[in-house]
């Protein structure tokens, strides 16, 4: 029955096979048991035929997007097979939503005070389809590196209904080194839902992400989470909060906010505590459909759109997603893209207008302003760029954000084993430039441009280490091989000529007999410590320091081991101050390869009294390579390779056994500040070593005296 149509059809009409085959799609679909018959009430549409044949003229087939994709399949990059009975009619609620009956409210927190399991729970609640069926623990972390880490990466919208009114939410990162992306979306949100962690309180990105929002007139819902842990205090963070908001320069109106109590593991919310009902969310949602204002737009008829996120489409191409600022559009618009300077990008018309609804996409036929969309149709149309109706000549004002403060050098990898990773397919200097500028595009924290020390080299700019670790990270798994230099921190100059220097806000919580060791360490790094209290867990102290962020790196894995894998650190950028001065040297030498081959059990064992290992035996290295870490200031060349000298003669204790430790290993977000400045890593997609940045041992010696004098 399959099989049969298609032979009926003549190879060289591609129109007729292309909308043959999509009629035949979900039989497939229900033979191979991807849906089941159900998914085919009659009110849902299967395929548009007729564009399905017009896309197949054009060599690809326009796939129906209009509601969340099933199983590995979908998010490998194909396309859906089929729209849920009830896609149609939420299509039908879209397209007729309007201003007065949408909320746009992003959730903001410190990093792991539960935003994405809150908005899994307020989802589930509005009884949206958020089945996770990729193992994932929360539906709106989708990438790898975000269920792997279990942090929030890169800000995503979504949206449910809720007493008749749309409420779009916006789930943004909580770590500081991703502060752009929360900078990025509070353009195109008019409330937030501010949530602090019953026990810690607020904390460093606390403060940071709650001033973006009071500097942009937004009055905040305040969501204390995690109420029902043993450590809860919840008196005393309604009273930090407070205290919080008024020392950022909050209006009276702002002050006067709705305290909401929660448990988003446990998926119910309460505006009253300790005696309120604890059975879903529906507090939660009235409380932002009450509280959260209207959009405001612009008065005027003509359609504009600020672009606040892209992302790529196998057949429909580059998707932008914003908040409609004025007028309306409906699929077949003329549409133009205007730069920030105004500057005419490119023109083309409307191809999909969709929205996020739970973790699916809904088809729409038109867009009012106040709403946020993804519009498909532009090429070429990316972050901060204006999308408008052809009469408009002026582009949106883009919102501005904080400057990177840090700086790391990206090359093509020159080492001995370059191109020896069997699983390495990108490796020049080109190739390495276009994914920097994709990623310059989609990323408005990342900041890229040509290197002035090293030739086939680009200076990559952004918030912190971690922020271009995982930068690195996804290059990596995409089959990059490439060489990675040192964060540099980026000063400034003053009204007065003099150098600034970024400075950073650091809160530790630490068990009281490992403070002292931490405030001496810190200290060292030109750390000023600005509070020390009692933690809300017996025992424990926090303090608050303020450091130079060229202080902090490295500085991480110092703090855990300190502490014996106990103290907690959390970071947020405060602003540029004066020069603290220089650093000494907070690491010691290491110990440099300096012949190839396989190391040997037989030497490295005689290298262990001299420091601590990186690799074991085995290992294939070459000269400049760094193995391990020396016991004392200054690096050390040694012989990894040398084997023991096979002879007749027997002498007591020659035949001895080695006992090899267990080489220390690093992950990529390790290496990265433990670099000097003579050193880089090597980076391909199974191994990372590092290296010093100029091989030959005695033109390294020579740039080392010149660089003295």
């Amino acid at each position: 029955v399959v099989a049969h149509p298609l032979q009926q059809v003549a190879s060289s009409d591609t129109s007729v096979v292309a909308t043959m085959h999509c009629q035949l799609l979900p039989i497939f679909a229900v033979l191979a048991g991807i849906v089941t018959v159900d998914a085919f009430a009659p009110s849902a549409s299967l395929m548009r035929f007729g564009s399905a044949s017009r896309a197949a003229t054009s060599g690809r087939f326009a796939a129906p997007l209009s509601l969340r994709s099933h199983g590995k399949a979908a998010r490998s990059g194909l396309s859906p097979l089929v729209m849920s009975s009830t896609a149609a009619q939420d299509a039908d609620v879209y397209n007729k939503m309007e201003i007065d009956n949408i909320r746009n409210c992003a959730i903001i927190a410190h990093v792991d005070h539960g935003k994405t399991t809150l908005v899994d729970k307020m989802l589930e609640a509005a009884s949206e389809n958020i089945d996770n069926d990729d193992g994932g623990d929360r539906a709106m972390d989708s990438m790898d590196l975000e269920r792997e880490r279990g942090i929030t990466i890169m800000s995503k919208v979504t949206s449910t209904t809720w007493n008749g009114v749309k409420i779009n939410i916006v789930d943004t990162p909580g770590h500081a080194d991703f502060g752009g992306e929360v900078e990025r979306v509070m353009s195109i949100v008019d409330g937030v839902c501010l949530l602090v962690d019953a026990t810690e309180g607020p904390m460093a990105q606390t403060k940071f992400v709650l001033m973006k929002a009071l500097a942009r007139g937004i009055k905040p819902v305040v969501v204390i989470n995690k109420v029902d842990r043993d450590t809860s205090r919840v008196d005393d963070v309604e009273t930090e909060v407070f205290d919080l908001m008024c020392s950022l320069g909050a209006t009276d109106d702002q002050l006067e906010y709705t305290t909401v109590y929660a448990s988003g593991r446990d998926g119910w919310a309460s505006l009253t505590y300790p005696d309120g009902p604890r059975e879903n969310m529906i507090d939660l949602l009235d409380t932002i459909v009450k509280t959260v204002p209207k959009p405001k737009v612009l008065e005027r008829p003509e359609f504009s759109m600020v672009v606040t996120m892209i992302e790529g489409d196998t057949f429909l191409g580059r998707i932008c997603t914003g908040r409609i600022s004025s007028g309306s559009c409906k699929v077949g618009d003329p549409i133009q893209c205007l730069t920030k300077e105004g500057v005419k990008l490119e023109s083309g018309r409307i191809t999909k207008i969709l929205a996020r609804k739970g973790t699916g996409k809904v088809e729409l036929t038109n867009a009012r302003a106040g709403d946020i969309v993804q519009i498909a149709g532009l090429a070429k149309a990316t972050v901060a760029h204006t999308i408008c109706a052809p009469g408009v000549e002026e582009p949106l004002p883009a919102q501005p954000i904080d400057p990177p403060t840090l700086a790391m050098t990206f090359c093509p990898n020159d080492s001995p084993l370059a191109g020896k990773d069997k699983a390495s397919s990108k490796l020049t200097s080109q190739m390495i430039r276009d994914r920097l500028m994709t990623e310059c595009e989609n990323n408005v924290g990342i900041t890229v441009q040509p290197s002035e020390e090293r030739s086939e080299a680009y200076d990559v700019m952004g918030r912190g280490e971690l922020q271009l670790g995982i930068l690195v990270e996804n290059m990596r798994r995409e089959g990059f091989e490439l060489g990675v230099c040192p964060p540099k921190v980026l000063y400034q100059k003053g009204d007065n000529g003099e150098r600034l220097e970024p400075i950073e806000e650091v809160v530790v919580e630490v068990d009281e007999e490992y403070s002292g060791a931490v405030i001496n360490k810190l200290s060292e790094r030109k750390a000023v410590m600005t509070d020390m209290s009692p933690a809300a867990e017996a025992g424990r102290t926090r303090i608050t320091l303020e450091c130079p962020t060229r202080g902090l790196l490295g500085y991480r894995s110092i703090f855990f081991t300190d502490t014996r894998g106990t103290g907690i650190m959390t970071r947020a950028f405060k602003g540029y101050e004066p020069y603290k001065g220089d650093l000494e040297n907070i690491r010691k030498g290491v110990l440099v390869s300096m012949k190839t081959g396989a190391t040997t059990v037989y030497s490295l064992g005689k290298l262990q009294p001299r420091g601590e290992l990186f690799c074991g035996a085995g290992v294939e290295v070459y000269p400049g390579m760094i193995i391990g870490e020396h016991s004392r200031e200054n690096d050390l060349e040694v012989n990894p390779i040398e084997a023991k000298q096979l002879t007749n003669m027997r002498a007591a204790g020659s035949d001895e056994k080695v006992s090899l430790t267990p080489p220390r290993e690093f992950s990529l977000e390790e290496m990265i500040p433990y670099m000097m400045q003579d050193e880089m890593v090597e980076v391909t997609p199974t191994t990372m070593r590092l290296r010093k940045q100029i091989l030959d041992s005695n033109l390294r010696k020579r740039a080392t005296t010149t660089k003295k004098k």
